[in-house]
């Protein structure tokens, strides 16, 4: 196997992983704990899937054709107090990892060094999807984070809880 093909599986893996944890917390919450603010400043989930779901359909629209931060999205509306039901959450998640299973599950090694442009700042295919899959890590991060705390002792750990290490 080429180091580009176990580039694009190792890809494949890390979306879907980010996703599914990122679908777990969504799954776990109330609609109220999903537009729980701690304060002002900070991002409630629905929030965070919203402007998670905005940045996919820019990126990953016309993918190799367009440039990436599109002038029909709305970056800035992504962060306003979202009322959204828990179906409307999980359906905008839903359609931006569909936008982005479009062009990641039908990837080939050929792809990867082609030019695409983000913000009009030029780059590979896979610098493109590195810069994306950090994009996607760090706010899934968040949803967890928001998850534990809104949960506090209630909530079931997504990976190995504390002390079951040796378990």
């Amino acid at each position: 196997m080429s180091i580009a093909t176990n580039y694009i599986q190792n890809i494949q893996y890390q979306f879907k992983e980010t996703k599914r944890l990122g679908t777990a917390v969504l799954k776990r919450l109330t609609e109220k704990e999903l537009h729980f603010k701690y304060n002002t400043e900070s991002s409630s989930i629905a929030t965070i899937v919203a402007h998670i779901s905005g940045n996919m359909l820019s990126r990953w629209t016309h993918f190799y054709t367009e440039d990436g931060e599109k002038p029909w999205r709305t970056r800035d509306a992504e962060f306003e107090i979202s009322t959204a039901t828990k179906e409307e959450i999980i359906e905008i998640w839903e359609l931006g990892w569909y936008c982005l299973f479009q062009i990641t599950d039908n990837l080939s090694p050929d792809k990867l060094g082609l030019n695409i442009h983000i913000r009009s700042e030029k780059q590979t295919v896979l610098e493109a999807i590195n810069r994306q899959i950090s994009h996607y890590s760090y706010h899934i991060g968040q949803l967890i984070y928001i998850g534990k705390m809104v949960q506090n002792n209630q909530w079931k750990p997504l990976s190995i809880p504390k002390n079951k290490s040796k378990e």
